[in-house]
């Protein structure tokens, strides 16, 4: 997967994230708040090795010359 469809799922997987906690925060359901809060930091974890590879990728055009 590249690193941008980790940051593009991450940030899905954020967004759909919170708007559970919002659904669960107004319906007093903490199981669905719950799942959100997983969620959301599922997309952060996502985002986080799209950025990784960014940065592996600049390291290794550096190191081959072709950055």
């Amino acid at each position: 997967m590249s690193s941008t469809t980790d940051k593009i799922k991450g940030l899905a997987n954020e967004a759909v994230g919170t708007v559970k906690q919002g659904v669960g925060s107004a319906t007093d359901n903490d199981k669905l708040k719950a799942e959100g809060k997983a969620q959301e930091l599922k997309g952060d974890a996502q985002k986080a090795t799209g950025d990784v590879k960014d940065g592996a990728k600049h390291v290794a055009d550096k190191v081959t010359g072709k950055a």
